[in-house]
């Protein structure tokens, strides 16, 4: 069996995650469903809540790794906030009346190529790209329609027990008729430490700039515990604390994993 490293932010447990996979001959296939409440004001008199349920599944081999996630968002706010977990985006001084709105959220898809590896190499280093389809429902608030495309670099070393991360990557949003996103960089530093050969705990911090002239970033803190059930079973649980308009006041998530 691959041996596999994967430390999930709560930020959307995909769009932010850190990979570290190390290279093995053994193909590794896992199928995960999460659940994520989050609450924030982001900037408006009424709060946003939102609750996300991403169904993914992720393929590896060798020094590769492939990933697509289909979510199901359900939102209840005055409109301000577009899509959800790492694919949200805040739109400044809008304040409509509350409303409702649910249904299929952006699929996302993603490669990563193993570059280095950190039981050879200084550091590790995971090098991919991201691609968002917009096929959540502009009209009702669930994504803006559009396609978003991202590079991304994580970069780890296991120290022990102790396994710093860290992730540097720039997003080029696609632009809705009459509106012009900045394309913008974001980044996440975190730390996760090794209990036991079932339990790991850590804690992550991710920051994107604004997508729009003088936003808000986003800022915001998650920590978590991944629990193995099992070989093939994994469980993790998450909360996530915000620190800007961007960002979500709270989340508490989990996601539950299986790999064969």
């Amino acid at each position: 069996m691959k041996a596999l490293l994967r430390i999930a932010s709560g930020a959307a447990l995909f769009g932010a995650s850190h990979a570290a996979a190390l290279a093995a001959p053994d193909d590794l296939v896992t199928w995960s469903v999460g659940a994520e409440y989050s609450s924030g004001d982001y900037g408006a008199p009424q709060k946003t809540e939102i609750f996300y349920v991403p169904f993914a599944v992720k393929y590896e081999t060798g020094r590769w790794a492939y990933k697509v996630t289909v979510p199901y968002v359900e939102i209840t706010g005055p409109g301000n906030v577009i899509g959800a977990g790492g694919d949200r985006i805040v739109v400044p001084g809008v304040n409509q009346p509350r409303r409702t709105a649910s249904g299929l959220g952006d699929i996302v898809g993603a490669a990563f190529y193993n570059a280095l590896d950190d039981r050879s190499a200084p550091v590790g280093l995971d090098i991919g790209a991201k691609v968002k389809l917009g096929t959540a429902n502009s009209d009702k608030g669930l994504g803006t329609g559009e396609n978003d495309f991202a590079v991304q670099a994580d970069l780890f070393k296991a120290i022990g027990k102790f396994t710093p991360f860290g992730t540097i990557g720039y997003r080029w949003y696609g632009d809705p008729p009459g509106v012009d996103f900045r394309n913008v960089p974001y980044a996440s530093l975190g730390g996760a430490y090794r209990l036991s050969q079932e339990r790991t705990v850590g804690a992550v911090y991710d920051y994107r700039g604004s997508v729009f002239a003088g936003g808000p970033v986003v800022s915001e803190l998650t920590a978590y515990v991944s629990q193995r059930l099992s070989k093939e079973v994994k469980l993790q649980l998450y909360a996530l604390a915000g620190f800007s308009d961007a960002s979500p006041d709270y989340a508490l998530g989990l996601n539950l994993a299986y790999s064969y």
